[in-house]
C-alpha cells in the first residue's frame, strides 16, 4: 500500500503543489522562492527517508511569513492524508541530533492529538536573509494540519544554521520512526483506547 499523498492550495498569497511519499528514499525536489526552507526541506526527507516533490511560489516581495506557514500546512495535510488510518505503525518517534556545538532533541506522537511545544531560543533571529522566527509557524502549522503532538528542544547551540539544521535532521528521523509500520502490532491501532 502507498503512503503517499499530494496537496494542492492556491490563494491570494501562495501557490503551492506538494507530493510526500513516506516510503521513497530518493532525493527530493524542492523548489520555492525561499533558499534557506528549500534546503531544509531537503534534510529532513533525506533524514526521514521520505521523497518531498514541492512547487511553490509566494508573495516573498512581502516577506516569507505567508509561504513558510502555508507549506506547513501543505505538509501537515499530506502526512494526515498519507498515514491514512494509523494502523500498523509505531506511533512514537524521538531523535536527538548534533549539528557542531548545537544539540536539538524532538520527540513526537502521531497521536491526532495537535499540539506543539517549541523551545528554540535564539541569539540571533535571522540567517542570511531568512527569519528564523518562521521556524515556529512553520512546525505550529505541521502540527495542527497534521494531528501530531511534537516537542522541539534546543539543549545546546549558539549558530542559527547549525541549530535549524539539527531541527529538521531531528524532526525527519522523529518521523520515520513514528511511520514506521511494527509487524507485531498486526495492523491494529497503537493504543489501548481503539481509536485516536
Amino acid at each position: 500500500m502507498s503512503r503517499a499523498a499530494t496537496i494542492e492550495r492556491k490563494t491570494k498569497e501562495t501557490e503551492i503543489a506538494l507530493t510526500l511519499d513516506l516510503d521513497l528514499a530518493e532525493p527530493s525536489q524542492v523548489r520555492t522562492p525561499i533558499p534557506f526552507l528549500d534546503h531544509m526541506l531537503d534534510l529532513m526527507a533525506a533524514h526521514g527517508f521520505m521523497k518531498i516533490t514541492l512547487e511553490a511560489k509566494g508573495d516573498t516581495e512581502v516577506d516569507d511569513h505567508h509561504t513558510v506557514e502555508d507549506i506547513g500546512i501543505c505538509l501537515g495535510q499530506a502526512l494526515k492524508e498519507a498515514l491514512g488510518e494509523r494502523s500498523g505503525i509505531r506511533r512514537y518517534g524521538e531523535a536527538t541530533i548534533p549539528m557542531d556545538e548545537a544539540l536539538v532533541r524532538v520527540a513526537l506522537d502521531i497521536s491526532n492529538r495537535p499540539y506543539l511545544a517549541y523551545e528554540v531560543p535564539l541569539h540571533h533571529t535571522r540567517t542570511g536573509t531568512f527569519d528564523l522566527r518562521l521556524m515556529r509557524e512553520f512546525f505550529r502549522a505541521l502540527t495542527v494540519h497534521s494531528g501530531i503532538t511534537l516537542h522541539i528542544d534546543l539543549l545546546t547551540g549558539e549558530e542559527p544554521h547549525h541549530i535549524s539544521e539539527a531541527m529538521f535532521k531531528a524532526f525527519g528521523r522523529s518521523l520515520d520512526q513514528a511511520t514506521a509500520v511494527e509487524p507485531r502490532l498486526g495492523g491494529r491501532l497503537a493504543t489501548t483506547k481503539g481509536a485516536f
